[in-house]
């Protein structure tokens, strides 16, 4: 597995030379202007998740390996392979049977390293706390416990799917729908095709992300009520709304993501405040980071920073594993027009905020490369930010 610490465009770059391929070879099959491709790979343009995409169909590539995998630490290694034995494990419970306590307290703290994006202590707990809710979940056989295994299987997909570990990725999906199929959990399985479509959009076929979800809104509508229908239609809506953005048609975009925020809003509208459920935030302040979100990837960086006056208090109470994105957002809004000094600030507020997202999140290193290449390299907040992602300037 690379260890490479390029970011997304200058992967972009080593990818096509590996190919023996020129620019000009690229962006014509790519149908990216040869002035874009040009700036992407030297860092004076970010490289969006749609022309990762049109970039690696030219390539037969995913958008997932264009990004670039996120490096493993050598002694992150064995952890990780430690977790694809355990989701290999699927159908063998250990002998040591913890009680539902134990597990239901590792889930909690599962779900903080997450919210605080601990990736590194939560690679080290999962495989422990997937063998335990794997034997808990046989010898119980409730609808609880099997979706707290499931909800395990989700928090590995997070994992995964935040290095670009695709493959891993997709098999903890594949495993958290089994789970949720053995006792009926309509709540889990609405979860379960979020994070399902969730693979389809790190592949970058968003199109088929969005068939997953739109069938899923309409099982959920049908099989849930009350505070639960409004939590399952308005996550899958969040996860709706992104896939949308990033359509390659931007009229169908723009008709798509509407409807899905819309359909979120509704819902976070009827539940009032932000509520937590199986590891994931919904209601009105998750649509809203959401809505900003899709908003860049339409191309209206002027829309998204007009959503609020305000993003610290929008965003206050909401975990780190929303801020921090919120604000790398914010940031690649502003260098759309032109405002170096505040995409620098809110890039240094979202590392801040969730210090290990810098080695990982690569839109952050996309903004980063190209502040590094626009300002100049004295600047000591680059500095700070040159440790925390590893990017050299």
């Amino acid at each position: 597995m690379s260890t490479s610490q390029l970011a997304p465009g200058a992967n972009v770059a080593a990818l096509r030379k590996a190919r023996g391929w020129s620019q000009a070879q690229l962006a014509r099959n790519s149908a990216v202007s040869l002035s874009l491709l040009s700036k992407i790979e030297v860092g004076d343009r970010a490289l969006t998740p749609a022309v990762a995409t049109a970039l690696g169909r030219a390539m037969g590539l995913t958008m997932a390996e264009v990004l670039g995998r996120a490096p493993v630490a050598y002694d992150d290694e064995s952890r990780l392979a430690e977790l694809r034995s355990a989701i290999r494990d699927y159908d063998l419970p250990g002998k040591r049977h913890l009680p539902e306590d134990q597990i239901a307290a590792a889930l909690t703290a599962a779900g903080e390293y997450r919210h605080q994006v601990n990736v590194t202590r939560l690679m080290s707990m999962l495989p422990g706390l997937i063998r335990a809710a794997t034997t808990h979940a046989y010898a119980a056989n409730t609808p609880e416990s099997w979706m707290a295994l499931a909800e395990a299987y989700s928090t590995a997909y997070w994992l995964a799917a935040r290095h670009r570990w695709m493959d891993l990725a997709e098999l903890a999906v594949a495993r958290q729908q089994w789970a949720v199929a053995q006792k009926c959990s309509p709540l889990g399985e609405a979860i379960a095709a979020r994070d399902r479509a969730g693979t389809y959009l790190n592949f970058g076929d968003c199109e088929t992300g969005l068939t997953i979800i739109d069938r899923a809104i309409g099982a959920a509508e049908s099989t849930l009520s009350g505070s639960e229908r409004d939590l399952a239609v308005g996550i899958l809506n969040l996860r709706g709304m992104t896939l949308a953005g990033r359509l390659d048609d931007k009229r169908e975009a723009e008709r798509e993501a509407a409807r899905h925020i819309r359909s979120a809003e509704a819902a976070s509208a009827h539940l009032g405040d932000d509520i937590e459920v199986h590891g994931l935030t919904f209601g009105p302040q998750n649509t809203l980071t959401h809505r900003l979100a899709t908003c860049v990837d339409l191309g209206k960086p002027r829309d998204a920073l007009a959503l609020t006056d305000n993003l610290a208090a929008a965003l206050d109470g909401l975990p780190p594993t929303r801020v921090a994105p919120t604000h790398i957002n914010a940031a690649r809004a502003q260098l759309d027009i032109g405002d170096r000094d505040g995409a620098l600030e809110n890039l240094g507020t979202a590392w801040r905020a969730a210090p290990q997202m810098a080695r990982i999140h690569p839109m952050g290193q996309e903004v980063f490369r190209v502040l590094v290449s626009l300002h100049r390299r004295g600047n000591p907040r680059l500095r700070q930010l040159s440790k925390l992602s590893g990017i050299p300037l």
